[in-house]
C-alpha cells in the first residue's frame, strides 16, 4: 500500500514537471522518497529544493534529513536558510510544496505539533519545521499520508500549516499567496478539493479499494466524486525503481 502511494504521487509530480511546473519544496519522509521517485523515472526532471537551501538536489539514496550531506553534495546550488525560504519560496518561484503529517483535516489543514491540546498534549509531535511557509506560499500543495480515521479527522487538534483553514475563501482572507492543497494521496486513493467548498472529496481510488473503504478510514462524511477513477496499476518498472532506491539508504 506504501508502494501505491509512493508511485502516484511520484506520477503526480512527473505530469506537473512536464507541464513546466516541477520546482518541488520537498519534505523528508513518504515525500522525499516520492520525488526522487519521480527524478528517477520522468523527463523533464523535477528540480527538488530542501528546505536546508540545497537547490536541484540529486541524491544517490533517500536523504536521513534536510541536513543529509548527500542533498549538498548533489546540489546545484546551495544558499543560506533565510534565502532559500524568502527568496525562493515567499517570493512565488516554486510549484509544488510536497507535505505529510501526523493529521489531515477535510479542509486539508495539516497537524505536526500536538495530538490533544497544545498546553496538555497527549503526545507531542516533532513539530511544523518549514511546512507552513510552504503550505502558505507554494504555487500549490501535495500531501502523501497513510489514511485512517485517526490521521484523517474532522478538524486537527493543531493547524500546524494551513490548507483551506476554514473552507473557500479563508485562504484569501488571510492574503496568502500560494493556491493551497490540489491533491491529497493516500494508500487507499486520491482527494482532492471541491472548487465550490474546498471540501476534500474523493476522486479516485487504487485498484482493489473500494469507496466504503476510504470512507470508513475517514474522520469526516467523506463525499466521493461523482465519477469515481481508479490508479492505474503500478508498473514493474516502477516498483523495481522504488526498492532499488529504498535499498540503497
Amino acid at each position: 500500500t506504501d508502494e501505491l502511494m509512493i508511485v502516484n504521487a511520484a506520477r503526480a509530480l512527473g505530469n506537473a514537471a512536464a507541464a513546466g511546473k516541477g520546482v518541488c519544496f520537498v519534505g523528508i519522509g513518504l515525500p522525499s522518497t516520492a520525488a526522487n521517485l519521480a527524478r528517477r523515472l520522468y523527463q523533464p526532471e523535477p528540480v527538488l529544493i530542501y528546505e536546508s537551501g540545497c537547490i536541484g538536489s540529486k541524491p544517490t539514496r533517500l536523504p536521513l534529513s534536510i541536513g543529509d550531506g548527500e542533498l549538498a553534495d548533489t546540489s546545484d546550488s546551495v544558499v543560506s536558510v533565510p534565502e532559500i525560504f524568502a527568496y525562493w519560496l515567499q517570493a512565488g518561484r516554486i510549484d509544488i510544496g510536497f507535505l505529510s503529517g501526523a493529521q489531515l483535516d477535510k479542509f486539508g489543514n495539516i497537524n505536526s505539533t500536538v495530538i490533544g491540546t497544545y498546553d496538555a498534549p497527549k503526545t507531542r509531535l516533532p513539530g511544523a519545521g518549514g511546512a507552513p511557509e510552504i503550505a502558505s506560499a507554494a504555487g500549490q500543495v501535495m500531501v502523501i499520508m497513510r489514511q485512517s480515521k485517526r490521521s484523517f479527522v474532522d478538524k486537527v487538534d493543531f493547524r500546524s500549516s494551513i490548507g483551506f483553514g476554514e473552507g473557500k475563501g479563508h485562504r484569501e482572507r488571510l492574503g496568502l499567496r500560494g493556491g493551497g492543497p490540489r491533491i491529497v494521496i493516500t494508500d487507499l486513493g486520491v482527494m482532492e478539493p471541491d472548487p465550490e467548498t474546498c471540501e476534500l472529496v474523493l476522486t479516485q481510488v487504487h485498484p482493489g479499494v473500494t469507496p466504503e473503504q476510504c470512507i470508513l478510514n475517514t474522520g469526516w462524511q467523506l463525499r466521493v466524486a461523482p465519477t469515481l477513477l481508479v490508479t492505474e496499476t503500478v508498473t514493474e518498472i516502477e516498483l523495481e525503481t522504488i526498492r532499488a532506491l529504498q535499498a540503497a539508504t
